[in-house]
């Protein structure tokens, strides 16, 4: 069953929008049509937080309750969903959730335009956990951006939330709001609004059939990139397909020799997942963007960007990672090595999607990641690298380096890789690697550094990897 409405959840109620417009932010909407001006905009990009929302979502029978970017979200994909602002904080009684008393009794809010992004992140972290350690509180607020400095009374309010009774309202209504959600998760979308196409299937097999019938598509797979061309470059996207809404997308498999994730699989997912097997993986995914960017980014959609300062491509470049794509007949499935053409441009062909990626195991390989960035949290790379070896009496076996911001795509250093190969690393073989990137890259200047600062960068990375693996420890400030 499709439909050209959208229903929600919103106050306890179901929703329903009317052939919504299909650029419309979810931010728009709530501060015109809702008229609740307590959700703000500071950036209309997803960095600064101010138009934090929380959205609640069935899975497995529970509410997962996800801080998002209102600012960014188009409004069609809060179907099935329900919707939580900071005003939905306050009893009917008329008192304060216990997130917004702690920002009270702590002093949180200075000159108040932050204060409600910040409550609706700390109150996903406080719907979401039992215990409150210094990493999940400085987790859930990296997002959002304090222009008076007034983080330090904020992490005190959030430290105070583990000793709450958490039986808010949302929990008292739960078995009310399961069901509502229940009533509104079952069907597909197709809007056809002043000139514009928007499609949310929730099967693979719909899928195929709009791609059949519609082959320049936006494919929108989390949006923290696509949606900019509506909010920052003020154009409209004619024509949408929302990836997300296909559960069948939505998963994680292991078989022992490859991880496969799934293309709508958020990195919150793949990052919790993953640590186990490649710890740095899991940390440059946290640094990747705020927990609102990584709520809904996913791994597809950053291939598909192919944007050369992408933090998840250099890493599954050094993995030898595989895309699996499919049209409507047949299953492909290439290197990441091949994928790649030329800025923003890929192998990703009209009538194709990217169903999932593989993500190859080295068990007895060693494998570190980096990120050089102006800012630690929620920021984009100057440089970020990621070295592959296997080592085996000390001799390099194999290896495979690559680099992101050092192109106009996420590149290996072959010639680095060729010094490397069947050598013991020696002071010389390290100084011979770091020249052979030389030959591999010529990047260029920009805002973000400049040519010559990536080179430096890139050849200290290089450095710094090699000495912690003969070290066995981690050397420096670790980026």
């Amino acid at each position: 069953m499709s439909s050209d409405n959208i229903d929600f959840i919103y106050q306890e109620k179901i929703f329903t929008i009317k052939n919504p417009d299909s650029n419309e932010t979810l931010l728009n909407y709530i501060r015109t049509k809702l008229k609740k001006t307590g959700t703000k905009e500071g950036c209309a990009e997803g960095g600064c937080g101010a138009c934090t929302v929380v959205l609640g979502e069935l899975k497995n029978n529970e509410i997962n309750y996800q801080a998002i970017n209102s600012c960014i979200t188009f409004l069609p994909t809060l179907q099935g969903k329900q919707l939580i602002l900071v005003e939905d904080l306050i009893s009917k009684e008329g008192h304060l959730h216990p997130v917004q008393q702690a920002m009270v009794n702590y002093h949180g809010s200075q000159c108040g335009f932050c204060t409600p992004g910040f409550v609706m992140s700390l109150f996903s972290m406080f719907k979401k956990n039992s215990k409150f350690k210094n990493d999940e509180i400085k987790d859930s607020i990296a997002g959002n951006l304090c222009r008076c400095t007034g983080y330090q009374p904020i992490i005190k309010a959030a430290k105070s939330l583990k000793n709450k009774n958490k039986n808010d309202q949302f929990r008292k209504n739960k078995k009310n709001t399961i069901k509502l959600l229940k009533k509104i998760n079952n069907k597909s979308i197709v809007i056809y609004s002043d000139g514009k196409k928007y499609f949310a299937p929730r099967y693979i097999t719909e899928l195929k059939k709009i791609l059949k019938k519609n082959i320049d598509v936006n494919f929108l797979s989390g949006g923290t990139d696509l949606s900019l061309i509506v909010t920052k470059e003020r154009k409209n996207i004619n024509s949408i397909v929302y990836m997300n809404s296909i559960r069948e997308l939505n998963y994680i498999k292991n078989n022992n020799k490859y991880i496969e994730v799934g293309a709508s699989t958020p990195l919150i997912e793949l990052e919790n997942y993953i640590k186990k097997y490649y710890p740095d993986f899991t940390k440059i995914l946290k640094r990747y963007g705020s927990t609102q960017i990584r709520n809904v980014a996913t791994v597809a959609g950053n291939i598909a960007t192919a944007s050369p300062i992408g933090d998840c491509l250099p890493l599954l470049l050094s993995l030898n990672g595989k895309v699996v794509l499919q049209d409507l007949k047949k299953t492909k499935i290439i290197s990441l090595d091949d994928f790649f053409i030329s800025y923003r441009k890929t192998r990703l062909q009209k009538g194709q999607f990217i169903h999932s990626i593989r993500i190859p195991l080295f068990k007895d390989n060693t494998f570190k990641a980096y990120k050089i960035s102006k800012r630690f949290d929620d920021d984009i790379s100057s440089v970020c690298a990621a070295f592959n070896l296997e080592i085996v009496k000390n001799k390099i076996q194999s290896v495979r380096i690559a680099y992101g911001g050092m192109a106009a795509i996420p590149k290996r250093a072959i010639y680095c890789e060729k010094i490397f190969s069947n050598s013991v690393v020696t002071d010389s073989i390290i100084e011979k690697a770091k020249k052979a990137l030389e030959k591999d890259f010529s990047p260029i200047s920009d805002m973000r550094a400049s040519r010559l600062y990536r080179m430096e960068v890139a050849k200290n990375l290089l450095e710094k990897f090699c000495v912690e693996i003969k070290q066995k420890k981690l050397i420096g400030v670790y980026f």
